[in-house]
């Protein structure tokens, strides 16, 4: 399934997206796709459902982040080889984990915000995975049965904030705005391979990140084994998994974001967001 939530900011209802690319709406099933509604037995029941039963959803509705109500957004650094050659640092022995502020999540085409005082803000196209049943010392082969789907994320980061404000990623990572997911929810039974998918990422037209989940490290299933061992994953947590090379702060010199620019992005089978980066002006 290609789930998806739309509407207006805060009111997104849960919707499906049929195999003619058509938005159908599920509110007569499911409240929201959030937390419980993503554990594997309310997804059986989804998919048993006849899409073309479901109501058409008329016009081009906003579509907002594919998963409401994340509490834990975990993300891993440095987990494609080829990124950490680009910046220059050594393959990680364990993954590298910090969380993103929960709060900085906004539809895929929603504006971005460029932080105030910003000096070094960049963009990170990355796979997301969106918990299902989850829980705790996961193995690893039970893994991928703990997990509702997969999602595109921009990591968006500020570098300064990140790496010279005194330690922990996580002050450049959760700045309002900075992590839009979707458009869909796609379940895994829809991905061949989760660890073969092309992604990429465009400033203005001009194609800066081109790269595959197969550059990982560390793939998804190994993630949610080995981030289950520190800290019980639940329904609707997510994970978004690290970034292939062509980052602003990778280029010599380094580019960034100023406002203005339009950034594009996607993942082979997960669709495509669209932002407006639009500076601070509060």
């Amino acid at each position: 399934m290609k789930l998806v939530r739309y509407g207006a900011s805060g009111q997104e209802k849960p919707g499906l997206i049929d195999s003619a690319g058509k938005l159908r709406d599920l509110s007569a099933h499911v409240s929201d796709l959030a937390g419980a509604a993503l554990k594997s037995a309310s997804l059986a029941k989804l998919k048993a459902l006849s899409p073309e039963s479901l109501p058409l959803v008329d016009g081009s509705p906003r579509i907002g982040a594919c998963v409401g109500d994340v509490r834990n957004f975990i993300a891993v650094g440095l987990n494609f080889a080829d990124h950490a050659a680009e910046t220059g640092a050594p393959i990680p022995a364990e993954p590298i984990l910090f969380n993103k502020a929960p709060n900085c999540i906004v539809g895929p085409n929603d504006d971005v915000i460029i932080p105030k005082n910003s000096k070094k803000t960049d963009w990170e196209v990355e796979l997301a995975i969106v918990i299902g049943d989850g829980g705790s010392y996961i193995a690893e082969k039970d893994a991928m049965a703990a997990i509702a789907g997969f999602c595109v994320c921009n990591d968006v980061s500020e570098r300064e904030f990140q790496t010279e404000r005194g330690g922990q990623w996580a002050k450049g990572k959760g700045c309002p705005t900075f992590g839009p997911l979707g458009p869909w929810l796609v379940t895994p039974d829809e991905i061949a391979d989760v660890q073969n998918l092309a992604m990429w990422l465009e400033v203005d037209g001009e194609r800066v990140q081109n790269g595959s989940t197969k550059t990982m490290i560390f793939g998804a299933a190994y993630l949610v084994h080995y981030i289950s061992q520190f800290m019980q994953l639940d329904p609707g947590d997510v994970i978004t998994t690290g970034t292939p090379p062509g980052v602003g702060l990778g280029f010599k010199p380094p580019r960034f974001l100023k406002g203005g620019e339009t950034v594009t992005l996607g993942i082979e089978g997960l669709g495509t967001q669209k932002q407006l980066f639009k500076p601070y002006a509060g």
